[in-house]
């Protein structure tokens, strides 16, 4: 060996601002220079600059013309190509300025050094280091001006998911962890083993300086519908041979457990864990990225931008394509691929719905796209549009087989878009850039001219009509109050059947399980008069067959005996979830112990049993550990031994886990920022 090197990784990260990852290897981002200085063995009486060349070299079978390897002399730098200029040169120590180039193909790379021996050139191996995207660069197809934005969608690990329904909005920490030990190195693991890169791996290498090919590339990894990716989802009990999806708080154990198993899919997940995951992912790779939530978020099969939902005329709920709310992922970039106008966010869609050019992956779709309805734009601007502006077609189905359009309802769909404020924790509305506000001229007149619509005849016009009128939320443990008021508008006096029913609905609307039915016959409504049903549903009737974020759907349909005339009313109603409370007393201090309490209360009139705390604090605790609590338990865990719990009070009872943390972190400002997680 003629020479080695040293790559200055402190200062160079520190200035590339990946020191977050690691200060013991080179991690660099493109389009900004770092310096080395590479050193003569003791068998080399001096390094001469103008005699030696170098090259960076990534991917199987790196070669020039595919820019996978670059070679380049120590002269001055090129902006344009990988290049490099003297700094100092003793004789003995060179100290080298090397700029990759904004278009370079991000990755693992090899420098190496070429010097002329004789007739030959010999070739020494300096090192290796990652290139990644870099947003600071102006140059660069991921750059963001701002860098309170930079600092949030780049550098930022913590976040918010929202969830629920867009009547009752909640939000769930979410710990992205784009920095912690090995994710960058798991990151690129994802890239190489994508169906491309495996089918091809120096064509899937030559497109790795695009992030929309990335971004693209990440969708489909992050679900396993088409390879071994890292998350299965799973929608429905049993979870068993997995986790809960309601149980994971971060990216980080998900994509260790992918990384150690030998790269099989991690059981399991549901829309927000793959867009929280895609999101770490990126965020790591340098693109900026958010989790963004769509609340009534339509799922179109069939690319006619309307949605039909049937309803039996029992009032049990036969189809649905809406969810309650959907997650996925925001990316921002240039799209030099498209016409002028659709540069800046896209959205990015990992969970597996509809295949993409034959695999199960969305995007990005331009945000713009979208607004403006430009359909034909790539990639799967259609879908996204349906999924925030599609018009939802309700039909009664009859006995007799017959269906009746009872409402075209153009405004239901893609409410409360939603993502965690940039430098905050509020939420940040953001539906105004997926659409003009509902209802406008403009927002009608995009939704005519996108090509996809089914032309609808107008519901047929009821002589009378119904309305459900209950609250948005209750509270776990509470019983469900609704009326149903029945209007005729007529000038003859009615006689008719009603039919009450009330489902279980998954956060995806499908219906989980039926809680109610009920029949109510001969109701006399008179002209110009409005009758009053009662709808009341106990606690007890629903409570075994909640999830998390599942619906109650409440469906009234009146039919008038003598005409058979139909109408109809939904009210969807959320069960709130008794919150879990974090308290830290005190002050904390580095490399102290510090005893955190969870406090939970039960918010039923029966105990509670097999409860299990889901706890995580980055820098605190030792990955994801479980709290597995006995009835009404209080218990101190710490690193001697337990003290036993005192008996359990009758009811309504309080659980308070204590645990010793302590900091594991030499970094102030990081240990001030550590959260803690916590999934009941």
């Amino acid at each position: 060996m003629a020479a080695f090197a040293d790559f200055h990784c402190e200062k160079n990260n520190r200035q590339h601002r990946t020191d977050e990852i690691t200060t013991e290897r080179l991690i660099i981002r493109r389009g900004q220079t770092f310096q080395i200085s590479v050193h003569a063995n003791k068998d080399e009486s001096i390094i001469d600059h103008n005699n030696v060349l170098f090259t960076a070299e990534t991917g199987p079978k790196p070669v020039e013309v595919s820019g996978t390897k670059a070679v380049f002399q120590i002269s001055s730098i090129n902006p344009r190509q990988w290049s490099g200029a003297i700094v100092s040169n003793t004789g003995t120590m060179l100290v080298l300025t090397v700029f990759p180039p904004p278009s370079a193909k991000i990755g693992r790379y090899t420098l190496v050094l070429l010097r002329p021996k004789g007739s030959q050139m010999m070739r020494y191996k300096l090192g290796e280091f990652i290139l990644l995207f870099n947003p600071w660069c102006k140059e660069d197809e991921v750059f963001l001006d701002s860098e309170e934005q930079r600092t949030e969608y780049v550098l930022n690990e913590d976040g918010i998911i929202y969830n629920g329904s867009c009547y009752q909005i909640d939000g769930r920490s979410w710990y992205f962890g784009q920095f912690e030990e090995n994710i960058v190195d798991i990151c690129l693991m994802i890239l190489d083993k994508n169906i491309k890169c495996q089918q091809n791996p120096a064509k899937d290498y030559i497109r790795r300086n695009d992030p929309v090919y990335i971004s693209r590339v990440v969708t489909a990894m992050i679900n396993s519908a088409d390879d071994k990716g890292v998350l299965t989802g799973k929608w429905s009990e049993p979870y068993t041979g997995g986790v809960y999806p309601w149980s994971w708080n971060g990216s980080v154990a998900i994509l260790h457990q992918w990384y150690k198993k030998g790269r099989w899919p991690v059981h399991y997940g549901q829309c927000w864990v793959f867009a929280a995951v895609a999101c770490t992912v990126l965020r790591c790779l340098g693109i900026p990225s958010r989790v963004v939530t769509n609340f009534n978020s339509a799922h179109d099969t069939n690319g006619n931008l309307t949605i039909e939902e049937v309803i039996g005329e029992s009032g049990k709920l036969l189809s649905e394509q809406i969810w309650n709310f959907h997650v996925w992922v925001e990316s921002w970039m240039a799209r030099n691929d498209l016409k002028p106008g659709y540069d800046g966010w896209q959205a990015l869609d990992p969970t597996p719905q509809e295949k993409s050019e034959g695999i199960y992956c969305c995007g990005p779709a331009p945000v713009k796209a979208i607004q403006d309805g430009s359909v034909e734009m790539k990639y799967d601007v259609p879908f996204v549009f349906a999924e925030v502006n599609a018009d939802v077609v309700t039909w009664l189905r009859l006995r007799d087989g017959r269906k009746v359009k009872t409402d075209v309802d153009t405004q239901r769909v893609g409410k409360c878009i939603s993502t965690k404020s940039c430098g905050s924790n509020d939420r940040e509305d953001i539906t105004r850039n997926y659409k003009h506000p509902e209802g406008s001229r403009k927002e009608r007149e995009i939704f005519d001219e996108a090509l996809f619509r089914n032309k609808l005849e107008p519901a047929q016009e009821v002589k009378f009509l119904v309305q459900l009128k209950a609250d948005a939320s209750v509270n776990h443990g509470s019983d469900i109050h609704a009326v149903a008021n029945i209007s005729n508008h007529s000038l003859e006096r009615r006689i008719c059947n009603v039919q009450l029913n009330a489902q279980i609905l998954k956060y995806s609307g499908q219906p989980v399980k039926q809680v109610m039915a009920q029949s109510v016959n001969k109701v006399v409504v008179d002209k110009n008069e409005v009758k009053t049903v009662p709808l009341d549903i106990p606690f007890r009737d629903f409570c075994n067959y909640l999830e998390n974020h599942q619906l109650i759907k409440l469906i009234a349909v009146v039919a008038d005996a003598r005409t058979n005339e139909n109408a109809m009313a939904m009210k969807d109603v959320t069960v709130v979830k008794p919150a879990v409370v974090v308290n830290i007393p005190g002050n904390a201090i580095l490399k102290h112990q510090q005893t955190a309490e969870i406090t939970f209360q039960n918010p039923l009139s029966e105990p509670l049993f097999d409860c299990v705390f889901t706890v995580e604090g980055v820098g605190l605790i030792d990955g994801m550990q479980k709290i597995r609590a006995r009835e009404g338990s209080a218990f101190l865990m710490s690193s001697q031994q337990p003290f036993s719990p005192p008996p359990p009070p009758p009811a309504n009872i309080i659980c308070r886990f204590l645990r010793q943390i302590i900091h594991k972190t030499t970094d102030v400002g990081r240990a001030s920022g550590n959260t803690i997680y916590i999934c009941s």
